[in-house]
């Protein structure tokens, strides 16, 4: 008998076998783990059939009515001593049925023989071998408990759209290796679609939200790659190499222009520093007070009325004019009129002076006297905006933005700026915008904060939202990471057609976000060893689990 068999099908009179599950013994001294996929001949129409199923659950049975039962037979609970009652086992696994190569979802007849699934076994019962081949991006390596290791490929129409859109991946911090395997999935991105219509069309916008992992990635890391990892990039069939045609945007720190504040300095100079003048953040005041409370929406009123005064009504442009024709820095707008006279706050229209008092005590804080060094009166010629930056890009760059030394309001609206920036690029794309890349992918660490499950509606969520929900026919698409998904806004999450769930505790596993797996699954994520995920994809009808290879740029550390 082929070895690759480890029993067979088990059907009782209480717990029969059904379209969506079944059971099986397994012969003596066999191991298999969860997640292992198996498959078992089925009928058919015209002769054999395959099922495929993924084991999600084991047990141990004996003939013992009770656990008392195998205390008194070994003599009382002694344990040196031979049971006087040997009692008859088994190993039962329990799996799910993940698809049949004919569309045969008759129940499995007891005593059929169930066997370990092949390479080629493992892609009909996830669905790889139905999609084509242009459209696949390989996404990691199953590991089965006979040796056997097969590549899972995503669907790009559904990780890029149009047919679904957006990944999100969770876990516990530094257990679930989080950014590492977004990195690796973006690489893989990009060099998959070499030879496809996307070749050199898709553009990648990173935010660096930690220390300085990420403002490297264009530089070979100085550690020699291990054999074990070069074999999975092989058997991936990617290219174990950093990332290619990378820019970096750094923040203006409080000192000198040529200075950024970050932990980090990217190798040979390569990078650029952004600041926000009045004239860059002008229209974006409502992301800069996001994380305020502004129950009444009077932030917003002035929010309004400064973004039309400062606007020209024919190009959007900055052009400050009638009455707030002197507003032209933050020093200007937090104390001359008009809303302001000699720093006094003044009544406007119906806006009251104490709800303009309020308004410059709060960006006063933001903008002057807690500011991290981004917020400048005039931009110099050595300092970028990040909205013109972006605005250029080019398919095939990545952009790696740095926010990691910001302040959380900082951060909110670097990061809104980016979203906004790139999503009306394509909402309002037309002949005078010139060619853009097909696909914008952003990648977010953290995204609990720019989208919490609970709390108030603010600017930033709105903008997050709408990128979730309308992202993908226009070619914008989100990555994001966090800790807790549960601390994401459900529409958020629920938007996203690819998950990866990395290490979690049982706590967490409980919530809502988590009930599209199954209870034997969601024990499992919580003994998940570093580096290990569980990935669901809507081409796979049960989540799988998968292992990858470590990126190879330099990070912290290892320089």
């Amino acid at each position: 008998m082929d070895e690759r068999y480890v029993g067979k099908v088990s059907a009782t009179n209480s717990e029969p076998t059904t379209s969506d599950n079944f059971a099986f013994w397994l012969r003596p001294e066999v191991i298999v783990n969860p997640f292992d996929v198996v498959e078992v001949e089925q009928v058919s129409h015209d002769g054999v059939s395959t099922t495929y199923g993924v084991v999600n659950m084991l047990e141990h049975l004996t003939d013992s009515p009770s656990h008392l039962s195998n205390f008194i037979s070994n003599d009382f609970g002694e344990l040196i001593s031979e049971p006087n009652s040997v009692r008859q086992g088994t190993t039962l696994a329990r799996a799910f049925v993940l698809s049949n190569d004919k569309n045969i979802y008759m129940p499995l007849p007891n005593d059929k023989p169930v066997k370990f699934a092949s390479v080629e076994g493992i892609r009909k019962a996830l669905g790889i071998d139905r999609i084509p081949p242009k459209e696949r991006i390989p996404a990691g390596i199953i590991q089965m408990s006979n040796g056997t290791e097969a590549v899972v490929y995503l669907d790009r129409r559904y990780v890029l759209g149009p047919e679904g859109a957006h990944v999100n991946i969770t876990g516990i911090s530094g257990l679930a290796t989080k950014t590492s395997y977004i990195m690796f999935l973006l690489q893989s991105i990009l060099q998959s679609s070499k030879g496809t219509e996307l070749e050199g069309k898709v553009s990648v916008i990173i935010l660096n939200v930690k220390h300085g992992d990420l403002l490297s990635i264009d530089q070979p890391s100085k550690q020699p790659i291990s054999d074990d990892e070069l074999r999975l990039w092989k058997l991936l069939g990617l290219e174990p190499k950093p990332f290619e045609n990378v820019k970096y945007l750094l923040p203006h720190g409080k000192g000198s222009a040529n200075t950024p504040n970050s932990f980090r300095i990217p190798f040979n100079s390569n990078y650029k520093i952004y600041a926000y003048s009045l004239e860059d953040a002008f229209n974006k005041l409502d992301l800069l007070l996001s994380n305020v409370p502004d129950p009444w929406d009077t932030l917003g009123a002035i929010v309004g009325e400064i973004s039309q005064g400062l606007t020209d009504p024919f190009t959007g442009s900055f052009r400050p004019s009638g009455q707030w024709k002197l507003v032209r820095t933050w020093e200007n707008l937090l104390n001359d009129p008009p809303l302001f006279k000699d720093g006094v706050p003044q009544q406007f229209g119906e806006i009251k002076s104490s709800s303009i008092g309020r308004f410059k005590r709060i960006l006063r804080r933001i903008v002057q006297t807690r500011q991290s060094g981004i917020f400048v009166s005039q931009r110099s010629n050595n300092t970028v905006s990040i909205e013109e930056e972006i605005s250029k890009m080019k398919g095939g760059e990545v952009i790696v933005i740095d926010i990691a030394r910001l302040t959380d309001e900082e951060q909110t609206l670097v990061f809104g700026d980016v979203l906004r920036t790139v999503y009306q690029m394509y909402a309002e794309k037309s002949d005078e915008t010139g060619e853009l890349p097909a696909k914008v992918i952003i990648f977010v660490d953290e995204l609990n904060k720019y989208a919490p499950s609970l709390g108030r509606e603010s600017p930033i969520l709105e903008q997050v939202i709408d990128v979730s929900e309308r992202g993908r026919s226009l070619g914008v698409i989100l990555f994001g990471a966090e800790q807790f998904m549960s601390a994401v806004h459900e529409r958020v999450a629920g938007n996203c057609s690819t998950y990866l769930i990395g290490r979690s505790g049982a706590a967490e596993l409980s919530a809502v976000h988590y009930r599209f797996l199954d209870p034997a699954i969601r024990t499992s994520i919580t003994r998940l060893d570093k580096g290990q995920l569980i990935l669901s994809h809507p081409i796979f009808r049960q989540p799988v689990k998968i292992i990858f290879p470590r990126p190879v740029y330099l990070q912290e550390g290892n320089s």
